[in-house]
C-alpha cells in the first residue's frame, strides 16, 4: 500500500448514535468506506465534499451500524503462551518452541523447531518476538529479491512494521514496510503482500493499472488476497 497519509476526524449520526469517522483524502476516484478495530474509515478523493461524504455514510448506515456492532461483539485474538513445548505455525508450517535458560538470548530455527535461549531476566515472549522477526527479515529480503527483477526494478529498502491493522505500505522515497506477523502465514500469503506492495513502485494508488501489475507477479492475487484476511483474524497476540 502506499504511504499512510494523514487522517482527520469527523462524526455524523446514524439511528440516534453519534459514529466518529477517520477520513483520509487521496488521489482515489470514489469515496470508500471500511470498518475495523478502530471504527468506521473514510477515504475519499481530494474532490469530495464533507457533505457528500456523509451523505454516502447515511445512505450506508444500517451497513455502518452492523459492521461497527460485529466489530466490537468479536472475540479478542488468543494470547499465545510461549512456554516449553507450545506449538506455533511459521510459513504454514507446524513448529515447537524449545526453551532453554542461557545467559544470553539467542535463537535458531529448524525445519521442526524453534530454539530459543532464554536468560532469567528476559520474558521468553520477547526472544520469540526477535527471533521471528529476524526470520522475517530475511525472509522477505529474499521475497523482494526475487520479485523485484519482474518488474525491472532493484530490490527497495526494507522496514519492518508492528502495525496490528496493516500488513504493508510503499514509499518511493523509503521503500517497503511489511509487517513481521506475516511469518506467521504461509509462504504464498507473503508472497502476495509482497507482490502488492512491489507493485505499488509502479502504480502508487489502487487502480485498474495497479491490480494489472499486481496479477503480474502474483496471478492468484485475489484467493490469497482473501485467506489473508480471514488468517489475519486467527494470528495469536504475545
Amino acid at each position: 500500500m502506499p504511504a499512510r497519509l494523514p487522517e482527520s476526524k469527523h462524526h455524523v449520526v446514524l439511528a440516534g448514535q453519534r459514529i466518529d469517522f477517520g477520513l483520509r483524502r487521496s488521489q482515489r476516484r470514489s469515496i470508500g468506506l471500511s470498518i475495523d478495530q478502530r471504527g468506521l474509515r473514510v477515504g475519499a478523493p481530494h474532490r469530495a465534499s464533507l457533505r457528500d461524504i456523509e451523505t454516502l455514510i447515511l445512505q450506508h448506515g444500517q451497513w455502518v451500524i452492523e459492521k461497527l456492532t460485529a466489530w466490537r461483539e468479536r472475540e479478542p485474538a488468543t494470547r499465545f503462551s510461549v512456554v516449553d513445548g507450545a506449538g506455533i505455525f511459521v510459513l504454514g508450517a507446524a513448529l515447537t518452541v524449545r526453551i532453554r535458560a542461557a545467559a544470553r538470548a539467542r535463537w535458531a530455527f529448524t525445519d521442526t523447531e524453534v530454539l530459543l535461549d532464554v536468560p532469567a531476566a528476559v520474558d521468553a515472549a520477547k526472544v520469540l518476538e526477535s527471533a521471528l522477526r529476524d526470520h522475517a527479515r530475511n525472509l522477505f529480503n529474499e521475497r523482494l529479491a526475487v520479485y523485484a527483477p519482474h518488474l525491472g526494478v532493484a530490490p527497495p529498502p526494507l522496514r519492518l512494521s508492528s502495525a496490528h491493522t496493516r500488513w504493508g505500505s510503499c514509499s518511493a522515497r523509503s521503500g517497503i514496510s511489511l509487517n513481521w506477523r506475516l511469518v506467521l502465514m504461509p509462504l504464498p500469503i507473503v508472497d502476495y503482500v509482497v507482490c502488492h506492495e512491489l507493485a505499488h513502485l509502479k502504480e502508487m494508488n489502487h487502480s485498474p493499472r495497479f491490480w494489472a501489475v499486481v496479477e503480474q507477479l502474483c496471478p492468484e492475487w485475489h484467493t490469497r488476497r482473501l485467506e489473508l484476511r480471514r488468517l489475519g483474524r486467527l494470528l495469536p497476540q504475545f
